[in-house]
């Protein structure tokens, strides 16, 4: 089960499920996106299932649980991807704008907790993959909402991890943090900005992401940082957050915009109702991403890293005693 499988992160999720020989149920409000997405796992010979859903609805949320599994059998993972978002200035956002962004990514994570852990606890098995972001440690300008967002679902997930530890559950809830990604939600979002919006370089093209979120589905580890960014900005953040408050007050709102000038008001966008078309996995800045992260891959491999990183220890080591 993938939320927010139409388009972005999701939709590059839910392909590297299907190939992999995953039966995908697709979960988004876009339907062009959903059944492109349904036709792209099926030509690669799996099935999919796209069932059009709000995630902010617990009881659409539900109803495409009981679908999934009446159709495609068990779940027995459980994405939540699903976001929407505004990018401006805090005081400038509206107070219905502001629960509709919340509604989406937190609440859409804990709906679709709810619904996986209503049917994992029972079978006391399965993994709940909640996709997080470096933002959810350090929050930055212009997307108060989404990194609101994204810290409420960290602290959420630790607490639903030790209810599920408390019960010796054989169900696991993994996070995996993600960089600035080349998704449309640039092109989709919200904005009041004068320019276009843009993810803060570096930026990593999303099949990283997809790739590292269906590992942690099949490896459930507590957290799975993906790219050299994201564990920058995370560790920054312990070590000197008042330093990343005043470097982000300098630089945080360039950043986040390209030189394209825009008129907010002309442009449609997908936070209250999504915007037709298929918009797929990746947004403009194709030229700019990365399709690999190296220090992901080391993460996700380091029980087989270990012993040549202890033998290169040692010869350090011994290296230092003999030059001594």
């Amino acid at each position: 089960m993938v939320t927010g499988a139409s388009a972005g992160v999701g939709r590059a999720t839910a392909r590297e499920f299907g190939r992999r020989g995953y039966r995908v149920a697709l979960l988004a409000r876009g339907t062009d996106g959903l059944h492109a997405a349904e036709s792209e796992i099926a030509s690669d010979g799996s099935m999919a299932l796209a069932i059009t859903t709000d995630v902010s609805d617990p009881a659409q949320v539900e109803e495409a649980a009981e679908r999934t599994e009446a159709e495609l059998g068990p779940i027995e993972a459980w994405v939540n991807d699903a976001m929407a978002t505004i990018f401006s200035p805090f005081w400038e956002v509206e107070p219905d704008e502001y629960r509709r962004s919340t509604e989406v990514t937190y609440l859409g994570a804990v709906w679709g907790t709810r619904a996986a852990l209503r049917r994992m606890r029972t079978r006391n098995r399965g993994v709940i993959v909640q996709v997080g972001s470096a933002l959810a440690y350090r929050g930055i300008p212009l997307q108060s909402a989404y990194c609101g967002a994204k810290h409420a679902i960290k602290g959420f997930t630790e607490s639903v991890r030790c209810e599920l530890l408390h019960e010796q559950s054989g169900v696991k809830i993994a996070m995996v943090q993600l960089p600035a990604l080349n998704t449309p939600q640039f092109e989709v979002g919200r904005t009041r900005l004068p320019r276009h919006p843009q993810p803060v370089p570096p930026i990593y093209q999303p099949e990283v992401a997809a790739r590292a979120i269906v590992w942690s589905a099949e490896h459930p580890r507590r957290e799975l940082y993906v790219g050299a960014p994201t564990w920058k900005t995370i560790w920054g953040n312990k070590v000197a957050p008042g330093f990343a408050d005043r470097f982000l007050a300098r630089n945080g709102f360039d950043s986040q915009q390209t030189d394209e000038r825009i008129d907010p008001r002309a442009r449609r966008d997908n936070l209250f109702e999504p915007v037709p078309g298929d918009h797929g996995a990746h947004g403009r800045f194709d030229s700019q991403s990365r399709r690999h992260s190296p220090l992901t891959w080391a993460a996700r491999h380091r029980a087989l890293l270990a012993p040549v990183a202890g033998a290169a220890l040692i010869g350090a080591a011994a290296a230092r005693l003999m030059g001594d």
